[in-house]
């Protein structure tokens, strides 16, 4: 995150580091991830997912592991899995002001 503090991840960007929460991953492993994870509610395209990839593999959340020809494999970072949690505590806040109010 640098000299810049980014602000909250939006939703493809929060699920592609819940990707790789229980393994490496590579871009076409990410995108089926996704897909099944949110059962087809967010779904990216190539161009999202590798812009995704360079800005976290940039900012220090994510790393490659393996190059295989054009296929790279990535994994979490210690300061990726702290964005996460950061964003999950986020979202539970709002979860609960929403149903708090919804009262």
């Amino acid at each position: 995150m640098g000299s810049k503090e980014r602000g909250p991840l939006t939703e493809p960007m929060f699920y592609v580091l819940m990707s790789f929460l229980r393994r490496d991953m590579c871009g076409t492993e990410i995108t089926e991830f996704v897909e099944q994870k949110t059962r087809g509610r967010v779904r990216l395209g190539p161009g999202t997912l590798y812009t995704l990839l360079a800005k976290f593999q940039d900012e220090g959340l994510i790393e490659e592991t393996k190059v295989d020809g054009r296929k790279r494999t990535y994994r979490l970072t210690g300061k990726g899995w702290a964005a996460y949690r950061e964003e999950l505590d986020r979202l539970r806040a709002c979860v609960a002001d929403g149903e708090e109010e919804a009262r």
